[in-house]
């Protein structure tokens, strides 16, 4: 692909994510899109085959950037305890920035659909493995004793996907004192578990 053809796609995924941030995927047309990059329709079926295409497109590029951040925090030279709970809030956070900045995007990130499924679950994989790595370099490091590394992750990771929406929509708490008050629960939660110590 030459570097004229990359940047006519580039600007064509690009003003399809805007167009659908600000009409939605199912109200979004191609000429929608085609108008949106200034070119013209032809150019437009030249890279893509319909808009469901465009659509996996767009929202497998942002998944890729969360992914980018998140493996990022995963290659810090922190102790694990701390390592995975900067994790943790910056994958809400991210998700957070993600589903604000594609406005009518949002309800694609948290429905069902066929494209979405499909793109979070190869995205869902790459990130149990990264909790898996951080939850193995904190057994070596003394830091955690967990018996079953696998379903830790796994566990770690379904409850972050369960917070996505209370998150994004400040059901958690969005004041400085709150977000702290919410951190220090999770960690608990997380390092302390809810049984009562004798």
């Amino acid at each position: 692909m030459s570097e004229t053809t990359s940047k006519t796609r580039e600007l064509l995924i690009d003003a399809a994510r805007q167009v659908f941030a600000r009409k939605g995927i199912e109200r979004t047309t191609m000429n929608d899109i085609a108008a949106a990059s200034h070119k013209g329709r032809r150019t437009l079926y030249m890279y893509f085959k319909n808009k469901e295409e465009i659509s996996s497109i767009v929202i497998k590029n942002e998944m890729e950037r969360l992914y980018e951040m998140l493996e990022e925090v995963e290659s810090k030279n922190l102790p694990a305890d701390e390592k995975l709970i900067t994790f943790i809030y910056m994958r809400l956070d991210a998700f957070k920035a993600t589903v604000t900045r594609n406005g009518s995007l949002r309800a694609n990130f948290f429905h069902d659909s066929w494209n979405v499924a499909k793109v979070r679950k190869s995205y869902n994989l790459q990130e149990i493995a990264l909790i898996k790595k951080i939850l193995t370099n904190g057994i070596k490091e003394g830091t955690f004793s967990i018996p079953d590394v696998d379903m830790t992750a796994l566990i770690i990771h379904y409850s972050l996907k369960g917070m996505e929406v209370p998150y994004i929509r400040g059901l958690l708490g969005d004041s400085p004192d709150r977000i702290l008050q919410r951190k220090d629960s999770v960690m608990n939660l997380i390092f302390n578990g809810i049984k009562k110590r004798r």
